[in-house]
């Protein structure tokens, strides 16, 4: 059996070998194209970053070091921007998480119509975002829009919705929540009805009643895929751009100039590119370390669930 031991061994590697070569074969086409559309593209704003920009050639020119990241910390508005960032960040993701999974459970129960109503939540999520900002910049017109005419028919004043700057970062967020909320209630739907049925038909002879069934056994089974759903919303709401731009370009003042859009405007408008070069790699940076964090915290709470 000794010397049998060292000859089956080998005859497995040529095995997985083989095995490795035919996994990696089907994933190499789409790592060359993610290779090309975004390895190039990142690999070009560190040039830049490191460097003054030649705009006739649109080349990296004289190597400056880590100036233009110095500026970039300096620069009190990129600041400000990461803080107005990270305000919208809480405000949203929370509330389309907690939203998502409540409309999720409510269309999960039996009721008439909530396959119709099923498909209508979906709508919002497939218009494309500078749609929405506009659609909702008219419907929250302080003097033509239908949100204000409803509410003047029931007495109560219309807010300033996007020229007072608290109204208008809430108007960002309930925006965005508007559209992306149906995508966490399409995954809350798809994990509640994955989960085992015969832990709450015990439940209910033990006599659990519906509350006690959701906080004792579908919050702690859903707690990894709401901590997952939780990753994807972040890294689709970090990138908070169109939206913005379609409804109030960043104002009143500074109060919604999130970090993309300032980044757009430092490199397109002021052509600071070097520079709005250096502000990318630092949200990059963050983005890359909050989302490592998430993602360990995730893992945690798969294996404590």
């Amino acid at each position: 059996m000794e010397k049998l031991m060292p000859v089956a061994t080998m005859r497995r590697r040529p095995g997985r070998a083989r095995d490795l070569v035919s996994r990696w074969s089907f994933i190499a086409p789409a790592g060359l194209v993610l290779a090309a559309v975004l390895a190039y593209p990142i690999f070009y704003a560190l040039q830049i970053s490191f460097s003054t920009l030649d705009l006739t050639t649109f080349g990296p020119g004289e190597f400056v070091g880590f100036e233009n990241y110095e500026k970039a910390f300096r620069n009190e508005n990129f600041m400000r921007s990461l803080v107005t960032t990270g305000i919208y960040l809480i405000l949203a993701l929370p509330l389309q998480i907690i939203l998502g999974f409540a409309i999720a459970f409510f269309l999960n129960a039996e009721w008439r119509g909530r396959g119709i109503v099923r498909a209508l939540f979906l709508i919002p999520m497939v218009i494309i975002p500078v749609v929405s900002g506009g659609t909702w910049k008219m419907l929250l017109d302080p003097l033509f829009g239908v949100v204000s005419w409803l509410l003047s028919i029931v007495g109560l004043p219309s807010p300033n919705w996007f020229g007072d700057p608290a109204w208008a970062m809430l108007s960002i967020v309930l925006i965005d929540t508007w559209r992306s909320t149906p995508f966490v209630v399409l995954i809350a739907a798809a994990a509640l009805l994955s989960l085992p049925k015969d832990i709450y038909e015990a439940a209910q002879v033990d006599g659990a009643n519906w509350w006690r069934q959701l906080w004792s056994i579908s919050l702690p089974l859903l707690t990894p895929i709401i901590a997952a759903t939780f990753i994807v919303r972040w890294l689709g709401a970090v990138k908070m751009f169109d939206i913005v731009v379609a409804t109030t370009k960043g104002g009143p003042g500074q109060s919604t100039n999130v970090v993309n859009l300032y980044i757009y405007q430092q490199a397109f408008q002021s052509l600071k590119f070097p520079e709005s070069a250096a502000m990318a790699v630092i949200v990059l940076i963050i983005t890359m370390i909050l989302t490592f964090a998430f993602l360990g915290i995730s893992r945690r709470l798969e294996n404590r669930f």
